[in-house]
């Protein structure tokens, strides 16, 4: 891994976008920013964020590729490369959802699905 700290990101995935960021915005008396979503397949409005700072941040997601619910919320392992990562998770009997892609100025992400059927994230610069 990259960091020291395992966690780079996590989404939330939410089915009512606007119903979900009200919900946060009350809970933590804080509004939500918008994330533009370089794919323009899903909705992301993002917790607020020193990205400098200790810990990780995320987002509420809409999004095709997962939806919410018991396992709704997604953790984001930082790596140097997702391909790498991603090349040992068939071989260790896991699966791909989606192969590498760009996610704009933010690098890029590999989708997959451990044994037990969850699904993580692998996030890397380049």
């Amino acid at each position: 891994m990259k960091n020291p700290n395992a966690i780079g990101w996590f989404d939330i995935y939410v089915e009512d976008m606007e119903r979900a960021v009200a919900f946060y915005e009350e809970v933590f008396e804080q509004k939500l920013e918008k994330i533009v979503d370089p794919t323009e397949e899903t909705q992301m409005m993002g917790f607020p964020a020193d990205m400098k700072a200790y810990g990780a941040s995320g987002a509420l997601v809409k999004s095709k590729h997962s939806y919410p619910g018991i396992g709704g919320t997604m953790v984001y392992f930082s790596v140097e490369d997702c391909s790498a990562q991603e090349s040992r998770v068939v071989a260790a009997k896991g699966q791909i959802v989606r192969s590498k892609f760009s996610i704009g100025d933010f690098g890029w992400v590999t989708l997959c699905v451990d044994t037990e059927g969850n699904m993580f994230g692998l996030n890397s610069s380049t």
